[in-house]
């Protein structure tokens, strides 16, 4: 099962509103995944060099600051740090591999959530309502956000087994559905110099999308050789820096609707969780078609 919701606001000015509309979305994919919940929601930009490293410790007293310490001392400036739960937000002046790459040697129990200049993501185990109201969701200001409920068939219901997946800067997957060749693409993707902290299929389709981004392909691009390369039943949603994209396979068997107004694009797994939006009896909606690459840029 498990459910999918996205917003992506073209209007600047509902972004305050964003984690309340948002909020409402995800929650109403409770009945499709009660297991976990999760999201990344795209919000301030920090400057040019800086980045946004989101991190979690399964637990409730992790000492942030011994870690904020150490990254001060590996790298000569103190970042800023700002806690949600048993998740950190550390803002500071990196190059991302480098930070990643000492986070892991000297903090191993702590999970590396995402990195970028504007993406946060926070997922837990937990019905999803709970999640929410546990990352204070209804008060994040930002463009965009996507979600995911999910019901986990497959493995364990775990923190890092939750959507959405980022193996990139400000790059993030949301999945419903199965990869049947994740596999092979992971041990491919790994020569690459592609990393994974998961078995997880979904993760393996956001490594992917990061591969093709890094080899010169725009989203677009990308997502057409997704199509050739990635085999299985999949609705993904995914969010860039300034963007929103929805791509179903060629058949197309997982749920997907979405809705536009001048506005705002909205995408879910069901009617209901857009039934929310306002405006949204004057929205064009429709059913994304099979193998179609649907995308939306703040540039543009």
């Amino acid at each position: 099962m498990c459910g999918i919701a996205g917003l992506f606001f073209k209007n600047k000015s509902l972004e305050p509103f964003l984690g309340k509309l948002f909020s409402e979305m995800l929650d109403c994919m409770s009945s499709r995944g009660a297991d976990s919940a999760g999201f990344a929601v795209y919000g301030s930009t920090v400057s040019a060099g800086n980045l946004k490293v989101t991190l979690q410790h399964p637990g409730p007293e992790f000492p942030w600051r011994q870690l904020s310490a150490a990254l001060q001392k590996q790298f000569k400036q103190k970042p800023k740090v700002e806690t949600v739960s048993n998740h950190a937000i550390f803002t500071l002046r990196g190059e991302e591999a480098a930070v990643q790459r000492f986070i892991r040697a000297q903090f191993p129990a702590v999970n590396i959530m995402s990195v970028g200049r504007r993406i946060e993501i926070m997922k837990e185990t937990g019905l999803p309502c709970t999640v929410l109201e546990r990352f204070g969701v209804r008060e994040m200001r930002g463009s965009h956000a996507i979600g995911h409920t999910r019901m986990a068939t497959e493995s364990a219901v775990t923190t890092a087994g939750s959507h959405p997946f980022s193996t990139g800067q400000d790059l993030c997957l949301v999945h419903n559905g199965s990869l049947s060749n994740h596999n092979t693409l992971r041990r491919n993707l790994r020569r690459e110099g592609i990393e994974f902290q998961t078995e997880n299929d979904s993760e393996v389709a956001a490594g992917y999308l990061t591969w093709r981004l890094r080899e010169g392909d725009t989203l677009d691009q990308a997502l057409e050789k997704a199509l050739k390369d990635l085999d299985g039943f999949y609705t993904f949603t995914i969010g860039t820096r300034d963007g929103f994209a929805v791509l179903r396979d060629p058949i197309a068997c997982k749920p997907a609707v979405m809705a536009e107004t001048a506005d705002y694009v909205a995408m879910a797994s069901e009617y209901r969780s857009l039934a929310v939006l306002p405006g949204i009896e004057k929205a064009r909606i429709w059913e994304p078609e099979p193998a179609k690459i649907y995308t939306w840029n703040a540039k543009n």
